[in-house]
């Protein structure tokens, strides 16, 4: 009886003095570890090892490594296949159309813009992804898109026939209605899709296509200032509430500060960019003619006024807010 009772406490010591374990998270990217959003997440996981002193440990995997695309990663996340991911909203406008708001066609010409739209948002964002057994943790803007190609674009005439890759029904619609030849596919798909000729041209950030080096591919760049669409940091609501409340606080701490490392990289990562391909032998335009830009938006209007008929009071309210801003 004595011997038991001393392995008994022996044991019941051992376990005492076992570390916890750690709490990991795969957090799944379809975008390059040098883009704006991997530089982001990778921030973001830092931080996060750093604030719980090792208690919740994120592993980035970027270039959709595990084989998800942001499309995928809505259902992924909520289901509990990932712990995590960044993903780009264009692709979840099929989810719930709210999604749409940052990508809409010349709505927020600068960064202050975005950022109203994102923060008059943010509370619909966070409601469908908490629907949907989600947490919203950040959200970042990429830089306003433009037109990568193999020549200049500077008029709707020199978009006639051209088979333009575009991301989301808005880009799709606009560039339809500019005479172009829309083809709607995934980031990660781009650079075979270019290889093959089956697309000549790419609607994208300038950082989206400098992250590929996609001067290889492409010659000149115009900067129509398309939008500046966002990209969020979402985590599967078991996961999250697996961790305790202090480890929740110090990852909302994380996520925090994580965002405005990402707004804070907007200011300055255009410039840079342009820098990046002109040094690799692009042609850039950094401007358009009044003349184009008012044609592009005359492109979009008709879609933007079917999203917000669509998408109903919300989005009027929405935009009500910002155009009284």
């Amino acid at each position: 009886m004595t011997i038991r009772l001393l392995l008994g406490s022996v044991a019941g010591l051992s376990l005492m003095t076992l570390p916890a374990l750690a709490a990991t998270w795969d957090l799944s990217s379809e975008y390059p570890a040098g883009s704006l959003q991997g530089q982001t997440a990778d921030f973001f996981a830092k931080a996060v090892a750093e604030k719980t002193k090792g208690a919740v440990e994120i592993t980035v995997h970027h270039g959709a490594a595990l084989g998800y695309k942001s499309v995928d990663h809505f259902d992924a996340v909520g289901d509990g296949a990932l712990q995590a991911a960044s993903s780009a909203f264009v692709f979840w406008t099929g989810i719930d159309p709210i999604f749409q708001l940052s990508s809409l066609p010349f709505l927020a010409p600068t960064g202050a813009d975005v950022h109203k739209l994102y923060d008059l948002a943010r509370p619909d964002y966070a409601a469908v992804l908490e629907a949907n057994n989600q947490i919203l943790l950040l959200a970042t803007p990429w830089p306003s898109s433009g037109l990568w190609g193999n020549k200049a674009f500077e008029s709707t005439a020199d978009l006639a026939g051209v088979k333009v890759r575009t991301y989301d029904v808005a880009s799709t619609e606009t560039m339809k209605n500019a005479g172009a030849f829309p083809i709607q596919i995934s980031w990660a798909d781009v650079p075979a899709q270019l290889s093959t000729n089956a697309i000549d041209a790419v609607l994208t950030s300038p950082n989206g296509g400098v992250g590929v080096q996609m001067w290889e591919q492409q010659s000149h760049f115009t900067n129509v200032n398309y939008a500046s669409s966002l990209q969020g940091i979402h985590v599967n609501r078991d996961a999250w509430e697996d961790l305790s409340e202090e480890e929740r606080a110090a990852v909302t701490e994380a996520a925090a500060e994580a965002e405005t490392f990402g707004w804070d990289l907007l200011a300055d990562a255009t410039r840079t960019d342009f820098e990046t391909m002109r040094t690799h032998g692009m042609t850039v335009a950094e401007e358009i003619t009044p003349a184009f830009a008012a044609d592009l938006t005359a492109a979009a209007q008709p879609f933007i006024t079917e999203w917000v008929k669509t998408t109903g009071p919300r989005a009027q309210t929405i935009m009500d807010a910002y155009a009284a801003r």
